[in-house]
């Protein structure tokens, strides 16, 4: 069985898509089979393994909607052994039009049931609607990006809440498998009293690698490439290699 990966924070720019990405990256470079799915309507995780969103004939939205089929839909990506299940601008429309539907907040479930991947990474969007519900029904764990900033631990807890209503209501073993700290700046005491307070609040659920601030890792999707791509000796990817590991590790 596949562990299902969903990456969420309602916040945005957290590094959710940047962290899909190289995960699913290292993670493919070692061998296993992986998919991204991008849960996300702006398509950036699709943009960022250097597919053109908005040349795509079917994406997740039609997969969803039992308008195209999940072998139709999933594309080979540039890395060896990693695969993605795009999304453009159309699923925007999802969210008021699977509001219809029975069984709305299984959809996603039901098709990533069929698949035979080592690891299935979900990107949510920055929102707790019926999109991010269907990730966590769908999921095996969740895996949350914290930003090292002022606000960090602002919506943490209505996050923690929702899949804690997700356990109870859809999907009973739904596994926190942890928090990673993103935009690391080790320079700063602000970084340093943002890692103390995680460490207090989540302990040994927090990841002891931390995502640092890094220019080839920021531009590294404007390239269409994962950073063991675009720079594989930079700090970002050092970073990332190392979650990689530590994630394995943790679900081995």
């Amino acid at each position: 069985m596949a562990n299902i990966i969903a990456i969420l924070n309602q916040k945005g720019g957290v590094g959710k898509t940047t962290t899909a990405i190289n995960l699913a990256a290292y993670l493919a470079q070692a061998g296993h089979s992986v998919l991204v799915v991008d849960a996300d309507p702006q398509g950036n995780t699709t943009s960022g393994l250097g597919i053109d969103k908005n040349s795509l004939d079917t994406t997740l939205y039609d997969v969803l909607f039992l308008r195209s089929d999940l072998d139709k839909t999933i594309i080979e990506t540039n890395t060896k052994n990693l695969y993605l299940l795009p999304a453009n601008a159309n699923l925007a429309g999802a969210e008021i039009e699977l509001v219809a539907i029975d069984g709305r907040e299984l959809k996603l479930k039901k098709n990533l049931e069929q698949l035979d991947y080592d690891y299935i990474f979900i990107d949510c969007p920055p929102s707790l609607g019926l999109l991010s519900v269907n990730a966590l029904a769908a999921a095996t764990d969740v895996l949350v990006p914290v930003q090292a900033e002022y606000y960090a631990m602002e919506g943490l807890s209505q996050l923690l809440s929702t899949i804690g209503q997700v356990r109870q209501a859809l999907n009973p073993s739904l596994n926190l498998l942890g928090v990673v700290i993103t935009l690391y700046d080790n320079r700063t005491s602000l970084s340093e009293q943002v890692k103390s307070e995680l460490e207090r609040h989540f302990g040994d659920k927090l990841f002891s690698t931390m995502i640092p601030r890094n220019i080839r890792l920021a531009e590294a999707p404007s390239f269409g490439k994962s950073i063991h791509e675009h720079d594989k000796w930079s700090k970002g990817a050092r970073a990332y290699k190392a979650l990689a590991k530590e994630l394995e590790r943790k679900l081995a």
